[in-house]
């Protein structure tokens, strides 16, 4: 039987995953949550690249789209917001404006290292 999720989660604001959201969504399930992480990391490190540096409008708003739902789905909800507000920005514009790229980006990477400390067993 798969062990089931630690009780003390963080879900500071500071935290870039929601860890009790992440547990509910894997039913406390310790050994889907490493699987649904693992997807999430993969995700992050192909559609990052191609929504700050892709040549391809539509490629890069579908990869924005694509990242939001990822994200909100592990309760990764500043990247989320980070990717919603870019592939806004892409739908009007066809730029991520302003500092939104390096914000995705920075979203990105802090989701990215709390989702791989998480896998290793080490909460964030």
């Amino acid at each position: 039987m798969a062990g089931v999720a630690a009780q003390g989660f963080s879900t500071s604001p500071d935290c870039p995953l929601d860890l009790a959201y992440l547990a509910r969504q894997t039913f406390g399930d310790v050994e889907l949550e490493r699987e649904v992480l693992g997807l999430f990391v993969g995700q992050c490190d192909r559609l990052t690249p191609v929504i700050c540096a892709g040549d391809d409008q539509s490629k890069r708003s579908d990869a924005a789209h694509t990242l939001k739902g990822a994200a909100r789905a592990v309760g990764a909800f500043a990247l989320a917001a980070a990717a919603e507000d870019g592939e806004r920005s892409l739908a009007r514009s066809g730029d991520l404006r302003g500092q939104l790229g390096e914000r995705l980006e920075q979203a990105a990477a802090a989701a990215r290292e709390a989702a791989l400390r998480r896998i290793a067993g080490q909460d964030s």
